[in-house]
């Protein structure tokens, strides 16, 4: 793959020699991974690999750790703020919702008594 506008190089060095990895011997126990993968919901660890700028690897890990911490304080936060708004705003709603219903129950005597008028029209 070639980003627009960028030249690639003319010489390109191609690997000639098959380098062969010596096996383990069969009586070792197998050895454990030097580091392990960290625990996604572990304490966060502020040392990068090497001591020097972080690589590739120790970003992704930190991106991950950033992302549950960070979803777990949203969710928090926005619980909190619309219950709050929730509480504030139940007398407006009550007095709405009572203003609604007295319309709908005015309206609906209207109707049954203009109905009742006409198919009683001697009363």
């Amino acid at each position: 793959m070639t980003l627009p506008g960028r030249v690639p190089p003319r010489f390109v060095p191609t690997l000639t020699e098959v380098v062969q990895i010596a096996a383990p011997p069969a009586d070792s126990p197998p050895r454990l991974p030097e580091n392990p993968p960290p625990d996604p919901v572990a304490a966060p660890d502020t040392t990068v690999s090497g001591g020097g700028a972080p690589n590739e690897i120790d970003i992704h890990r930190i991106m991950q750790r950033v992302d549950l911490s960070l979803e777990a304080r949203l969710r928090a936060a926005v619980l909190r703020v619309v219950s709050e708004q929730v509480e504030a705003m139940g007398p407006q709603l009550r007095d709405e919702i009572e203003l609604a219903v007295r319309d709908a129950v005015s309206q609906a005597v209207a109707e049954e008594l203009a109905v009742s008028r006409t198919n009683n029209p001697a009363t």
